[in-house]
């Protein structure tokens, strides 16, 4: 993926399809559309997974909530889903049992919740062996000692699968770029073009450079999800239905001071559900529901918002004692629902509905990263029905197209690859859970990183390897700040912010030496990167 190449192609050739937006949806829809042979085009107003897409829970859900709201067909939409998404990219979406703890006198109950989760397995076709399993008051207070005793009646087993949805987002678009299409991040739609009240084209601007350029298409969706509003409104097509925002907040602890067994969802005094998730070194925690109307470029977890998940964690497991001093660091995303009028933020449907503009514009807006791939498929069939119905075009074959270093036949193939990289990595001094970070975000493309990293060294193996990483990211996956790296590609700021921290400044002398930054360029990047680390810990709002 070189961006300059990319560009000079986009305002080069026609397009059968321009997309706008770099999201999961967007990147699922490129995929799409290029495999079925259409002429393809993105562009994204900031980096490819920079809004929601890197925000989410980084849980590839199989649709239990749902069920509470008795969405049946999208409780077996959604696990079948999953299960393709897993096929997919077996390193990046993992298997992670979920403990359900069980209360007298809160949520539905254990038998309520045993038939529920029954017609769950039932529907979302899970796997024999990942099938619920239902426990005593014992059997679930010894899974997890942390647990407050009280009200406890029994808990449940059940399968979720955990990813990194910025990376399966990029490594969608890195598909969808190696079949054909043309990407491009930081490039932002500043009108229309119209051939006979008609959708032409768009007029971009490159945010790198400030020129602006126009990309022609003949057919455009818009796909930017908390932003596809903003984009109607320029098309002037912004009427009907409308976007709901809501924001949802994690914090990321240290492990010792949460150390849960395995992950865990659990009830909360004021009805809500809250997920706490090992992942190495770190525990996180979240989320939160509730109607944002702020700054959707910039959207923070507030000091109100870290407590709120720090009382209901302490009131769950009360030896834990969390304090604002414990978090790491957070996210906070905003989840593009449909308005519905008189529903709360946590009543609202996770469906995706298709927008059409008399002017041709379609827009794609609700939807779960778990549906990405369906809502795609939509996508391109109603496109196609629109412009290309007269073409002898492919049938969707996204089901069965694999993620660029995914080619393990199972799970065990993966554990496998882990274990050799361990012993490679040994020997550079590099130990822990080093090997598994590898390979559950790269996969077999682990390797290329570990053969540049054998060949730089410097004597300092944890900054060498952070580096071999940028590296990555700047020549296979379109990184072009320090920031796309340590968020998006890499999600150190998340979950390593100690870390990134201490080897910040040789990662923005990479990124500057690569791109040839002035000392001007250089300090306006290093600033931004202070901004980024101090906004994921700062709760003084």
């Amino acid at each position: 993926m070189d961006r300059s190449t990319n560009i000079q192609s986009l305002q080069s050739r026609n397009f059968d399809l321009l997309i706008i937006g770099g999201g999961i949806t967007g990147a699922g829809i490129a995929l799409d559309a290029v495999t079925r042979g259409l002429k393809t085009a993105l562009v994204e107003k900031e980096d490819f997974a920079w809004g929601t897409s890197s925000r989410s829970t980084k849980l590839i859900h199989g649709g239990l909530r749902y069920l509470k709201q008795l969405e049946f067909a999208l409780v077996k939409e959604v696990g079948s889903e999953r299960a393709i998404v897993h096929k997919l990219a077996p390193h990046l979406v993992v298997p992670e049992k979920m403990l359900l703890p069980l209360y007298e006198k809160r949520g539905l109950g254990y038998w309520l919740t045993s038939i529920g989760l029954k017609i769950y397995d039932w529907l979302a076709g899970v796997k024999s062996e990942d099938q619920r399993r239902m426990l005593t008051r014992q059997q679930t207070l010894s899974l997890e000692p942390l647990l407050k005793t009280d009200d406890v009646r029994g808990g449940a087993i059940y399968a979720e699968y955990r990813t990194d949805d910025a990376r399966l987002t990029i490594e969608i678009m890195k598909q969808a770029a190696s079949r054909g299409a043309y990407v491009s991040n930081y490039l932002k739609v500043v009108d229309f073009v119209y051939d006979a009240n008609r959708i032409s084209g768009v007029m971009v601007r490159d945010r790198l450079s400030e020129k602006e350029f126009t990309i022609r298409a003949t057919m455009v969706v818009n796909a930017t999800g908390p932003w596809v509003d903003e984009i109607r409104s320029i098309n002037q097509s912004r009427h009907g239905k409308q976007l709901h925002l809501t924001k949802g907040v994690h914090i990321v602890v240290p492990f010792h001071r949460l150390p849960v067994r395995q992950a865990i969802y659990f009830d909360v005094p004021d009805g809500r559900m809250i997920f706490a998730i090992p992942r190495g070194r770190v525990t996180y925690i979240g989320t939160t529901d509730t109607d944002y109307q702020g700054d959707k470029d910039r959207v923070l977890a507030t000091r109100e918002d870290a407590l709120y998940i720090l009382n209901a964690v302490n009131e769950t497991f009360p030896s834990a004692l969390l304090t604002l001093a414990d978090i790491e660091s957070s996210w906070a995303g905003l989840r593009p629902l449909i308005h519905e009028e008189g529903k709360s933020a946590s009543e609202l449907s996770r469906k995706d509905e298709i927008f059409e503009s008399a002017s041709g514009l379609i827009s794609i807006a609700g939807g779960k990263l778990t549906g990405y791939r369906k809502m795609a498929e939509r996508v391109v069939d109603r496109v196609i029905e629109l412009a290309f119905n007269d073409r002898a075009l492919s049938p969707c074959s996204t089901h069965q197209i694999k993620m660029k270093g995914a080619d393990f036949m199972n799970y065990g193939e993966v554990k496998k690859l882990e274990s050799e990289l361990a012993a490679r990595l040994g020997v550079l001094n590099l130990r822990g859970n080093e090997a598994t970070n590898l390979v559950h975000l790269y996969g077999r493309q682990s390797v290329t990183i570990l053969n540049y990293l054998e060949q730089h060294q410097t004597g300092q193996p944890e900054c060498d390897l952070i580096l071999a990483k940028a590296w990555f990211a700047i020549h296979f996956e379109m990184a072009v700040t320090p920031l796309d790296f340590i968020n998006r590609r890499s999600g150190l700021i998340y979950f390593n912010h100690p870390k990134i921290s201490r080897w910040i400044n040789p990662v923005v002398d990479y990124f500057a030496q690569h791109y040839q930054w002035n000392s001007a360029q250089r300090e306006n990047q290093y600033q931004r990167v202070q901004e980024a680390l101090r906004d994921v810990t700062n709760f003084a709002l």
